[in-house]
């Protein structure tokens, strides 16, 4: 297994541990990781005390249709802006089981990117009974498969911070 992997693994494993430690359940809702995040999760035993459900919403309508980000927001920001990421961990919460939702909108490239949103941008928001997070990484033109490793390695460190408050 490689270091990265085995990091990947570390951190869904203390997710799972940490959620179910305290009964609390989570959702994703992923955009350039197309399910990454939930799958790291269900691949360590015991996440269906922790994993509600996943949502890949790599449309704009899938953003809108599953939950709930308003369209306006979208022309507004574009689908990769903390708008948009804020609305679709809100989003994640209301319509799920889960009292937490990670929410990860991105450029993984190679193309798609602009001077404003360059490839390797990505917008992390995480929804909980505290408030919505948001953090914004700009990982730079890295490769398609190293940017979104690193967006899933994000979005478990800050489920794990989430819960700490909780």
């Amino acid at each position: 297994m490689s270091a990265k992997r085995d990091g990947i693994e570390i951190l869904a494993r203390q997710v799972v541990e940490t959620y179910a430690a305290k009964g609390m359940k989570l959702a994703t809702v992923e955009s350039c990781t197309g399910g990454m995040v939930a799958a790291a999760i269900t691949d360590i035993a015991g996440s269906s005390a922790v994993l509600d459900r996943g949502f890949v919403t790599y449309s704009n309508d899938a953003k809108t249709d599953l939950v709930g980000v308003e369209a306006q927001t979208l022309e507004a920001n574009g689908a990769v802006s903390e708008a948009v990421a804020c609305e679709m961990a809100e989003g994640g919460v209301r319509r799920s089981r889960g009292l937490v939702a990670i929410a990860i909108t991105g450029v993984a490239g190679p193309g798609g990117g602009s001077e404003s949103k360059p490839v390797g941008l990505v917008h992390f928001a995480c929804a909980s009974p505290d408030g919505t997070t948001h953090r914004e990484e700009r990982f730079g033109d890295i490769g398609r498969a190293e940017i979104r490793i690193r967006s899933v390695e994000m979005a478990l460190r800050m489920l794990l911070v989430a819960i700490e408050h909780s």
